[in-house]
């Protein structure tokens, strides 16, 4: 297990775009990511295209290709591997929609959206369009929706990448459910 002083000096030069640091980076929050994208992938088909496995290497990929990722430490790191997966899933789920002529998928309660299901696509849909609506209200909200939903973050580790207490990101992310609820109620009805 490496060190906080090691994962943050992993950080800084890969700040400065050494891709050996990232590399080194990756392969020490490997496992953790594995854990994230399982979270997110587990009741998905077997046979699907999309695995675990895949998932991360594709976050892997997405990140690579940015020059000088910008973390703070390793929870910081994990929240915008978290955000990259949220983007990969989304759009697998928007070509999965487009395959299937006439989904017509229904929105639904957060707290009820499973990624497994192929009639699901339609609502991590109409969630992705939730959050963008809610980016565009508070950027903070929407960003606290990835870290805790798709990225499986705590609220110790919220709070550690925000800056913010424990209870605050609480308060928080009550209020972002709340908010999407109710705006995806809007569009079901």
């Amino acid at each position: 297990m490496p060190t906080q002083a090691e994962t943050t000096q992993l950080l800084r030069d890969t700040r400065t775009g050494s891709r050996e640091a990232f590399d080194r980076l990756f392969a020490q929050v490997y496992d953790e990511l594995r854990v994230i994208a399982h979270r997110r992938l587990r009741q998905f088909r077997p046979g699907e295209t999309l695995d675990t496995t895949g998932l991360v290497h594709e976050a892997y990929l997405k990140l690579v290709d940015q020059t000088g990722v910008e973390a703070a430490d390793r929870a910081h790191f994990l929240a915008i591997a978290s955000r990259a997966m949220r983007y990969i899933v989304v759009d697998y789920a928007r070509t999965r929609s487009r395959r299937k002529r006439g989904s017509g998928g229904v929105a639904v309660p957060l707290e009820a959206i499973q990624l497994a299901a192929n009639q699901r696509a339609a609502d991590l849909l109409a969630l992705d369009e939730a959050l963008e609506s809610l980016g565009r209200e508070s950027e903070r909200l929407c960003r606290l929706v990835e870290y805790r939903f798709f990225g499986g973050l705590s609220y110790d580790e919220i709070a550690e990448v925000t800056g913010r207490s424990v209870p605050t990101v609480k308060r928080d992310w009550s209020v972002a459910r709340a908010w999407l609820h109710r705006t995806m109620q809007m569009v079901e009805g």
